[in-house]
């Protein structure tokens, strides 16, 4: 059983941090399906992923008796838990190290992701002289709440394939606010701060680099969806987590006996899927 915290693992300066990664956080705010999540980007190839959590892990689980995964302890259930987790992260990390951070029940997906690694991808999107990529989370809930009341079902998953779309803030060349999916469905349950569906999930350290609360980073360059002379990658994050939150919160669940509606179609678990439907950009990647 794990007792290590996130910050006692960083003050020994581990060797992991000192390359080019990819390393993924994963922030654990519940138990739900952290199996599966850590199965996922360990299949996607990241070089070493620090599985964070309130409590030790179930250390049971196969995932974790891989050398790749490391569980430590950090409250995820405070608000904005991912700034202070991922800014230490970054201070600790050697320059120019690929970083990406999601949450348990969310689950990477970049183009061509079925049989290429994200090693591979983050090679390509440096040699294009990025550091940053933005990615889109697609809201996942499951089709029958009475058979999954947490809403997370990953046989039985759900999304939206239409009707996401994209506001421009204040002018600011080429970034914009995403919207779509469960945010926009019940954006009257969801604070105004909590409805953009964009990310910079992935990106490379720096010395002062920092990620604010809302998902942004605090170098203006590494907010934009590409670069000034053509289309770059752009990856998505399959994520249950405002499903399960509109499900618990005694503020959203009153009246939620379902999410499916018209709109909803099966999710099928591949890129290609969300290729097909404009959900992320290949770029210049063939």
């Amino acid at each position: 059983m794990t007792d290590r915290s996130l910050t006692d693992w960083l003050a020994a300066k581990p060797a992991v941090l000192q390359g080019k990664g990819p390393i993924a956080i994963i922030l654990c705010e519940d138990d739900a399906a952290i199996a599966e999540t850590l199965d996922h980007h360990l299949g996607l190839g990241f070089r070493h992923i620090l599985a964070l959590s309130a409590e030790p892990v179930d250390q049971r689980l196969p995932a974790l008796r891989d050398a790749r995964v490391t569980n430590l302890i950090h409250d995820c259930r405070r608000a904005d838990a991912h700034v202070e987790a991922v800014n230490a992260v970054i201070a600790a990390a050697a320059p120019g190290l690929w970083l990406y951070y999601a949450y348990n029940a969310e689950f990477l997906f970049f183009p061509f992701s079925e049989s290429r690694s994200v090693g591979e991808m983050l090679a390509f999107h440096t040699e294009e002289r990025r550091a940053a990529m933005l990615c889109y989370a697609i809201d996942l809930y499951a089709r029958d709440l009475t058979v999954a009341p947490d809403a997370v079902d990953i046989d039985g998953a759900m999304f939206d394939p239409r009707l996401h779309f994209a506001l421009s803030p204040d002018g600011t060349e080429r970034r914009l606010d995403f919207h779509g999916g469960l945010r926009w469905r019940f954006e009257d349950r969801l604070p105004a701060d909590r409805r953009r569906i964009d990310r910079i999930a992935l990106f490379r350290t720096e010395h002062g680099l920092r990620l604010q609360a809302d998902h942004r980073l605090n170098r203006a360059e590494m907010n934009t969806y590409s670069c000034a002379w053509h289309h770059n990658l752009t990856a998505a994050i399959a994520s249950f987590r405002v499903a399960k939150a509109l499900v618990s919160n005694p503020g959203s669940r009153e009246g939620i006996d379902s999410f499916v509606w018209a709109g909803s179609a099966p999710f099928d678990w591949r890129a290609q899927q969300l290729l097909d439907l404009g959900l992320m950009e290949p770029g210049q990647w063939f």
